[in-house]
């Protein structure tokens, strides 16, 4: 049986799950576009004693491949920080952008760059390395780049972990179809699974997520992602409870069927 939930705000990660009838739910737990260290939650115990699975989002800022010491010793940091508040509520994984080096700058040369930011983490949280769906410097925007960045950071202990968005895969011009197989070769696991229909058509570069069934993806192949990846799933997709009860609904049809 698969997992499905949703990402949520915030202020009450459990009160949203069972909103939603979901057994996880994905928060950020500061500021998606700051720097700014997470506050100590109230609620912590609570979380961590709780059933539900809470993963969390780590701002969108955060690159630890840019060559620059200005923006990758912060990104670090940030990580460090985001990993810390993980920690204290006993969070299933922390989710973060693979991010991009600069132009004209080879690929490869953010590959050391991710090992030694994950080799200064000290932690048993799952930190999973997300795809993207946008830039030709991105290391994990294409295939053939996670492969590449897992042969430098597959080996470390504890290894990590890989979420896949479906709808940065189609934007970014992977198709769907055999995404699950190519991706098992390249990294060798698939930890999540963030189930997102796109408001744009393939290759559009662009990463504008929609309610599931109502963008351009095609639902047999979002279906057929889900079934074969066999991992928790995460709807990121726009609206509340309303919207995602129907999301979710719409899925967990399709895995029936």
């Amino acid at each position: 049986m698969i997992e499905i939930g949703a990402h949520v705000s915030s202020a009450d990660p459990l009160a949203e799950a069972e909103a939603r009838g979901a057994g996880l739910v994905q928060v950020f737990l500061g500021n998606p576009k700051g720097w700014k260290k997470p506050l100590p939650r109230r609620d912590a115990e609570q979380l961590r004693s709780s059933s539900v699975d809470v993963y969390v989002h780590a701002p969108y800022l955060v690159n630890v491949v840019n060559p620059s010491s200005r923006i990758r010793i912060p990104s670090r940091k940030n990580l460090a920080h985001t990993v810390e508040a993980a920690e204290q509520i006993g969070a299933a994984g922390v989710v973060v952008h693979g991010g991009h080096v600069i132009e004209g700058e080879e690929i490869e040369a953010g590959f050391p760059r991710w090992r030694k930011a994950l080799e200064q983490l000290e932690t048993d949280i799952p930190i999973l390395i997300e795809n993207t769906a946008s830039g030709n410097n991105a290391q994990a925007r294409r295939i053939e780049h996670l492969a590449g960045l897992w042969e430098v950071i597959g080996g470390l202990d504890p290894a990590p972990g890989f979420c896949l968005d479906t709808c940065h895969a189609w934007a970014g011009g992977e198709p769907l179809e055999g995404l699950v197989e190519r991706v098992l070769e390249a990294t060798g696991r698939i930890d999540l699974v963030h189930l997102n229909d796109s408001r744009d058509g393939f290759d559009s570069r662009r990463d504008r997520h929609a309610n599931l069934g109502r963008g351009h993806i095609p639902g047999d192949q979002m279906a057929a992602v889900v079934r074969e990846a066999g991992a928790p799933v995460l709807v990121e997709t726009p609206g509340g409870v309303e919207e995602h009860l129907l999301d979710l609904a719409w899925i967990r049809e399709r895995l029936q069927s």
